[in-house]
């Protein structure tokens, strides 16, 4: 049981951290508001674009996916995002920060600690299955944030969008373009190995270093823009939206969606619920906050949750891996 929260911590503590290192930097004023807009814009515009990508990129082949492990995933995401709207009807009058709550609900921190969590709960094959679902799941999530908040925005002018809008918004968002540019890629790939052409994008060395290089700033800049500008004095303000996402992201989504899966859909796979506990037990995207304050939303309260999801996650996927050991998944 002890080395189950060491590992929680390890996979956790770090967020935490990097987030608390660009709140002192502010405090101190070695960084100030321009530099946090810009960094806000640098992340969201190009470093995680990058990282999907690449983390699709990576993944050999989309035949061996299976479609009924992936379709569980997705319509449970898709229930989630709808149970949100439901749930966060008391907050009809904020619409602001009814998006940002309905986002946290189910934008899992999928890439950023859902992967390497995959890997430690079922080794290699957790992995696999976990990217290999990332290539699917990921746009997935974006799509939904993106409706999401423009829908639900303070913005009125973003709130006015009708579908077409919508889904404009959606084809030019930075992050789906990065996660569906990354599939197309596999896919063209696969074409490629058919007519014998072994050609790779890492074949041009210093263009993939350099994407490498861009994908390794994209999680510690995120991080740090989040803590500079993470305000305790808006905690109290927050504090009743805060336990309320807290505890719909940690407790209830991995709750209701591993639940089903093992009772209802009898699905005992191990390196199935690896990818499940990455998609629905991992705390709050980082990129949640980055994408709220460019889409007119609630940004900081976004941040507060992506801060307290991660605290809060250490021993909700304690309890978790711990259940799913004791019952023989893992």
């Amino acid at each position: 049981m002890s080395d189950t929260l060491i590992f929680a911590a390890n996979a956790v503590l770090p967020i935490v951290f990097l987030m608390a290192t660009g709140y002192v930097l502010k405090r101190i004023g070695f960084i100030n508001d321009n530099f946090l807009a810009q960094g806000n814009k640098l992340v969201f515009r190009v470093l995680l674009p990058i990282m999907l990508f690449l983390s699709t990129y990576r993944i050999e082949t989309l035949e061996s996916i299976d479609f009924g492990f992936v379709l569980y995933s997705e319509l449970a995401l898709v229930g989630i995002f709808i149970l949100g709207i439901l749930l966060t009807i008391p907050y009809k009058d904020r619409p602001g920060t009814r998006g940002v709550l309905i986002q946290a609900m189910f934008r899992s921190n999928y890439a950023l600690i859902g992967l390497s969590l995959a890997s430690s709960l079922f080794g290699q094959e957790g992995m696999a299955t976990a990217s290999l679902l990332a290539g699917i799941f990921v746009p997935t999530l974006n799509f939904l944030a993106v409706i999401t908040l423009t829908i639900f925005t303070d913005d009125r002018e973003k709130g006015k969008a009708d579908v077409k809008d919508i889904l404009l918004k959606a084809a030019k968002n930075p992050l789906i373009i990065g996660a569906l540019s990354g599939v197309l890629a596999v896919i063209l790939r696969g074409f490629l190995v058919k007519a014998g052409i072994t050609w790779r994008l890492s074949d041009i060395t210093p263009l993939y270093k350099a994407m490498e290089s861009l994908e390794k700033c994209a999680t510690p800049v995120a991080l740090l823009v989040l803590g500079g500008k993470f305000e305790f004095a808006s905690v109290k303000t927050n504090l009743k939206p805060i336990i309320f996402g807290t505890i719909l992201r940690t407790v209830l989504v991995p709750a209701l969606t591993l639940s089903f899966a093992y009772f209802v859909m009898h699905m005992h796979n191990g390196a199935h619920f690896a990818a499940y506990v990455a998609a629905f037990g991992t705390p709050v995207a980082v990129s949640s906050a980055i994408m709220a304050g460019e889409m007119g939303c609630d940004d900081k309260l976004a941040g507060q949750l992506v801060v307290f999801t991660c605290i809060a996650s250490i021993f909700t996927m304690f309890l978790t891996i711990a259940i799913l050991r004791y019952v023989g998944i893992f």
